[in-house]
């Protein structure tokens, strides 16, 4: 009489699999949750703790630990070697008493000592902050005609704004190359009607850079605010027109303040990716643009010098952890008062 086969590890891994899943959709979101938790070590959690445990760990693996990595590097000291900095740690000797400590605060000293550094910072605020208010003069109105657009237009022009998004970020940048060159389609185009004479220069300038960054940031800032807008109670406004008040009055005194969340969270997506902001300084700016995104590929691949690109890294975070925690707190504050 034959053995019976034995399943191979695939043929077990893949019913261990099966059965997993099909206990988990006999259970409820909760229950589901808290299987996991207990799967992953995780126990003593009961109902919305246990929900919320899940995005929580979520972010520990791929926020803090990374951040925690960067923060050593930054503390470091750089070297010829790989990796190009020195460990924090390093044993003296064979026992735990020989442990020494290696932490060079001189990175972040450094970084207020060269100008470089703070005029890159600067410019960045800069560019972020123009480009972000660019983004909402434009953003705004094209929010407003969607969320009051009819239904059956609103799904095509909320495809319209998305649709970018379906294309490589890389590829949509390589486009505007095409456009703004000096033989590029929009100086063809402008020689053909006659409003020039020759070919405006476009491409590697400031313009390129605020254009390319508001292209490509703007869905950010447009879903937001149609979102706000959206749900917004139409019959406030009627009832301002039947007290007298004029269309441009009411938008200033009840949709603009309604709509201060949808701004608010706009700007802030659109801010905080144009400060770091590397590849479009890089491929339509001037050569000579300071960016603290550049400035951070510099430290990384050229200078190797991987201790004071961390701290350059750690002291952005900083700088855009700030008004995030402040437009937070302005919010609670604000939703207090409502309720």
């Amino acid at each position: 009489m034959k053995p019976a086969v034995q399943p191979g590890g695939s043929q077990r891994f893949g019913a261990a699999v099966r059965r997993l899943s099909g206990a988990a959709r006999n259970l409820p979101p909760v229950r589901w949750t808290q299987a996991l938790l207990v799967r992953l070590g995780v126990r003593g959690l009961r109902g919305r703790t246990a929900v919320i445990a899940v995005p929580y760990l979520w972010l520990l693996l791929f926020f803090l630990v990374p951040f925690v990595i960067v923060l050593k590097i930054s503390f470091s000291e750089a070297q010829i070697a790989m990796p190009p900095y020195q460990p924090l740690l390093h044993w003296a000797g064979d026992g735990l008493a020989d442990i020494r400590l290696n932490v060079n605060p001189g990175n972040y000293v450094y970084l207020f000592e060269d100008s470089l550094y703070l005029r890159a910072f600067a410019n960045s605020l800069q560019v972020a902050a123009l480009s972000t208010a660019l983004a909402l003069v434009i953003g705004y109105p094209l929010a407003y005609a969607i969320a009051r657009a009819g239904a059956r237009w609103r799904a095509i022009l909320l495809m319209l704004v998305i649709l970018p998004f379906w294309t490589s970020f890389l590829l949509r940048v390589y486009a505007w190359i095409g456009i703004l060159k000096s033989n590029g389609l929009l100086n063809n185009l402008l020689l053909w009607l006659g409003v020039i004479d020759h070919p405006v220069v476009m491409l590697q300038t400031d313009f390129a850079t605020y254009l390319g960054i508001v292209y490509c940031y703007l869905p950010f800032m447009v879903m937001p605010l149609y979102a706000n807008l959206e749900k917004m109670d139409l019959s406030l406004l009627e009832a301002a027109e039947d007290l007298g008040c004029r269309p441009l009055r009411a938008f200033i005194s009840i949709t603009l303040p309604l709509s201060t969340p949808g701004i608010v969270a706009g700007c802030m997506l659109v801010f905080i990716p144009a400060v770091g902001e590397y590849v479009i300084p890089a491929l339509l700016g001037p050569a000579d643009s300071l960016m603290i995104g550049k400035v951070l590929w510099t430290e990384f691949f050229n200078n190797r010098d991987w201790p004071v690109a961390s701290a350059v890294a750690i002291a952005l975070l900083l700088v855009l952890v700030a008004p995030i925690v402040y437009f937070q707190r302005l919010q609670g504050r604000a939703s207090g008062a409502r309720t």
